[in-house]
C-alpha cells in the first residue's frame, strides 16, 4: 500500500514537535513554476529523504529553507518559528545547517583549519583574528568533529590532498559545527565510489541521536538506507510520502522515478 501526501492542519501543540513545516510553498522564476503548493512537515529528530528526478524541485526547496531564494508564496517554519522572511545568517543562528552539491572548502588549508573556522564562525567572537592557543576549546571541538566523520588521522592534511570522499566527509563535519538543530544534506553521495558510499552510510547512521536531518540524494541505496521517512517530489509538487519500504515498492513511484522495481 502506498502512502500519499496529505494536507492536514497543524495545531500549536503539534507544531512544537516539528522541525520543518512547508505551507503552500510556491516558487516561481518567470514563467517557470519550480515549486507548486508544497505542504508537508518533518518532525524534530527525524531523518528524512526527499527524492525525485532532476527538475522535481528538491534543491529549490532547500534554497527556500535556507533563504537563498526569496519565497514567491507560502510559509516556512523552523521549530515553530516563521522564518519565511529571515535572512540566511539568522536561520543559521537558529540552528539550520546545509551542505551543497559542489564542495565549498578552503582547499589550501588543512582539515583542522577548515573545522576550526567553521566552529568559530557560528560562535561568539567569531571576528577575532587572534591565533588560537593550544588549549582553545574551538580546536578541541574541531578534533571531535573530525573524529565524528572518521577524519581524525587527517587533521593536518591539506584539503587539496584529500580524496573526493574525504572532502565529502569534511563537508558533513562542517555542517555539524555549532550544535545544529537540523542539517540539510544536498547529494552527499555524488561522485563517491561504492566503498565511499558505504562509509558515508556509516557516518550518517552514526550521527548523534536526536539530530534530525534531511537528505536529497540520487543514490537510492544511500537514501533509503539512512532515512526514516521519504518524500517523493515530481514536477515541483509532493507526489508521495511514506516509509522507505513503502516508497521503494510503490508502483507509481517506480513508474515515474525508479523505472521499475529497485533492487
Amino acid at each position: 500500500m502506498s502512502a500519499t501526501a496529505t494536507k492536514t492542519p497543524v495545531s500549536i501543540a503539534e507544531r512544537a514537535g516539528l522541525a520543518l513545516e512547508f505551507e503552500g510553498v510556491t516558487q516561481v522564476f518567470g514563467a517557470l513554476v519550480a515549486l507548486s503548493d508544497v505542504t508537508f512537515s518533518i518532525p524534530a529528530g527525524e531523518r528524512h529523504a526527499i527524492l525525485g528526478a532532476n527538475g522535481a524541485g528538491k534543491t529549490t526547496l532547500y534554497n527556500v529553507v535556507t533563504g537563498d531564494f526569496p519565497l514567491s508564496r507560502g510559509r516556512v517554519r523552523f521549530f515553530g518559528e516563521d522564518i519565511t522572511d529571515l535572512p540566511p545568517h539568522e536561520r543559521i543562528r537558529r540552528g539550520l545547517r546545509r551542505t551543497y552539491q559542489k564542495s565549498l572548502l578552503f582547499a589550501g588549508l588543512a582539515v583542522e583549519d577548515n573545522l576550526y573556522l567553521a566552529v568559530k564562525g557560528v560562535a561568539g567572537g567569531r571576528m577575532s583574528f587572534r591565533r588560537p592557543k593550544p588549549n582553545d576549546i574551538a580546536l578541541e571541538t574541531a578534533a571531535e568533529l573530525a573524529e565524528l566523520v572518521d577524519l581524525q588521522d587527517e587533521v593536518k592534511t591539506p584539503v587539496s590532498d584529500l580524496s573526493h570522499g574525504q572532502q565529502r566527509q569534511l563537508e558533513i563535519a562542517l555542517a555539524l559545527a555549532g550544535a545544529p538543530r537540523l542539517v540539510l544534506f544536498d547529494e552527499p553521495a555524488a561522485g563517491l565510489s561504492p566503498l565511499e558510499r558505504r562509509s558515508l552510510i556509516e557516518i550518517l547512521e552514526g550521527l548523534p541521536l536526536g539530530l534530525g536531518y534531511v537528505i536529497i540524494e540520487h543514490d537510492l541505496d544511500v537514501a533509503l538506507r539512512v532515512a526514516e521517512r521519504v518524500t517523493i517530489m515530481h514536477n515541483g509538487k509532493v507526489l508521495k510520502q511514506g516509509l522507505p519500504e513503502e516508497i521503494e515498492n510503490d508502483a507509481e513511484v517506480q513508474a515515474i522515478y525508479l523505472g521499475g522495481k529497485h533492487d
